[in-house]
């Protein structure tokens, strides 16, 4: 087993940082091929739809209004409401990539990953209106009677064919290995259970047995009890650290503007921006800012349609235009958040860029330092966000393995796999440096494996996108 461990500790970064998100199969301009295919897709889609994000941004933001003051409407076949599946996904999606995955992008790529970050968010809202779209189109009943949706069932009903169906099985089986081992479970236990430690001292096996026993009790209850507690869970916890980030940005608002240019400027031009950090280009800030971005708002990634899926609704252009407000919560107003503090309160020259590695920060604790700097009690508010955050993705990600290995091996699966998470959920916040960043790795490599079949599939079915948008938005439609 030991064996099995060091081997993957040493061919997964390899296999993940050259080429994957690495510069190992260079194209153009020396991007890599995940940056292309992400950018590309949201690009692609973006045209396709006539930039729905743009066009339809104030009636998207209206149906999510409508949905948190309960006037939403909700017709048809579903388990949830269209605002209990915005939330649901958001509670996947919000997380501790919110917080330690932008921090780590900035510690590694420097502030201008933040802008690269808006730029994959940008046309990922399109990305993601497109998922939505086709998870609503092609989802099936399940055995049990509810329903299954996500890119396994538009790959296989969409595409057809034996295509189809390979690339439902590959989405499928990355999804949930990356929903057990990877970013959505043990990373976020992890960085839980840190942010805990460093805070008040509690030790991480204490902060990682209450989490699986709380997020446990949850997911045993099925998707209809996630939605409810994320429906809850989800606007308080991002209110809350929307409250302690804004009160920083406020007091340092004088040095705002100047953090602005520094991250655009950083974005193009990093070393000059940045006195001449040492080992710090484009591309890098290009690779972490993507990587990262789509860490956190999961556009792209395939994840988000599965949650879509199960809405209590008959229009997929409607649920789309909710799926897309994901990832402008997530990214354009959390994540810049957090990257407005660390670049603003001057956190991120703690990091590796201007320090040794010994002494560097590189993840939460950067964000805590930069909270704790300015606000009384800040890293408390980002141990509090941290542990909700955390504990709001593993219900989301948990849910979304669940789907994958049901697709894969039907209802029989449905218990076993959810004990299963649980237990590497508690194994993930044990201390190991090490590990942790094994797990990352692991996280980053599943997310690419999902992202690939689901963004090809995307990609054949962008006309069908259209043709259901258009339809829609024709008079009567």
């Amino acid at each position: 087993m030991h064996q099995i461990w060091d081997g993957l500790k040493h061919w997964i970064p390899i296999i993940t940082d050259d080429y994957v998100w690495g510069w190992g199969p260079q194209f153009l301009l020396g991007i890599p091929v995940m940056v292309i295919l992400l950018l590309g897709t949201g690009i692609t889609l973006s045209l396709y739809t006539g930039f729905v994000q743009v066009r339809k941004f104030w009636t998207a933001s209206k149906l999510v209004l409508a949905g948190a003051m309960g006037r939403e409407k909700s017709e048809g076949e579903g388990d949830i409401t269209p605002y209990q599946a915005l939330m649901t996904a958001l509670s996947a999606t919000v997380g501790n990539g919110n917080i330690a995955g932008v921090a780590s992008a900035i510690a590694t790529g420097g502030p201008g990953a933040a802008f690269w970050m808006w730029i994959t968010a940008i046309f990922g809202m399109a990305t993601k209106y497109a998922e939505a779209v086709l998870g609503i189109k092609y989802r099936r009943v399940a055995e049990d009677g509810s329903m299954a949706g996500g890119p396994m069932y538009y790959c296989q009903h969409g595409i057809g064919g034996r295509l189809g169906r390979a690339l439902g099985i590959f989405f499928a089986s990355a999804g949930a290995i990356a929903c057990l081992i990877g970013t959505g479970n043990m990373f976020q236990t992890n960085s839980m259970a840190v942010a805990a430690a460093q805070q008040f001292s509690v030790p991480q096996w204490v902060t990682g047995l209450v989490v699986s026993i709380l997020v446990g009790m949850v997911i045993l209850g099925g998707i209809r009890r996630i939605a409810r507690v994320a429906e809850k869970l989800v606007p308080a916890m991002i209110a809350l650290y929307f409250i302690g980030a804004m009160a920083i940005i406020l007091i340092k608002i004088v040095d705002v503007p100047a953090a602005l240019i520094l991250i655009f400027e950083s974005a193009f031009n990093p070393q000059a921006a940045m006195g001449g950090a040492v080992g710090i280009g484009v591309q890098q800030a290009i690779r972490f800012g993507v990587a990262r971005g789509i860490l956190s708002n999961e556009s792209g990634l395939g994840s988000a349609p599965i949650a879509h899926g199960a809405a209590r609704t008959k229009d997929p252009v409607r649920q789309g235009q909710v799926a897309m407000m994901g990832t402008f919560i997530d990214t354009i107003v959390v994540c810049s958040l957090t990257a407005i503090v660390i670049t603003v309160t001057g956190a991120y020259k703690l990091g590796p860029l201007f320090r040794s590695q010994a002494d560097a920060l590189n993840s939460i604790d950067m964000t805590m330092h930069a909270f704790d700097s300015v606000i009384p009690y800040g890293g408390v508010v980002v141990t509090v966000g941290s542990l909700l955050f955390g504990i709001s993705t593993l219900l989301g990600w948990c849910y979304y393995g669940e789907k994958c290995t049901e697709y894969l091996f039907g209802l029989r699966i449905q218990n076993a796999y959810r004990l299963v998470f649980i237990l590497l959920m508690f194994l993930g916040s044990l201390p190991s440096q090490a590990g942790i960043q094994t797990v990352i790795k692991i996280g980053d490599l599943g997310n690419a494996l999902m992202a690939f079949p689901n963004l090809l599939a995307l990609l054949l079915l962008a006309r069908e996108v259209r043709r259901i948008t258009r339809g829609n938005e024709a008079p009567g439609g």
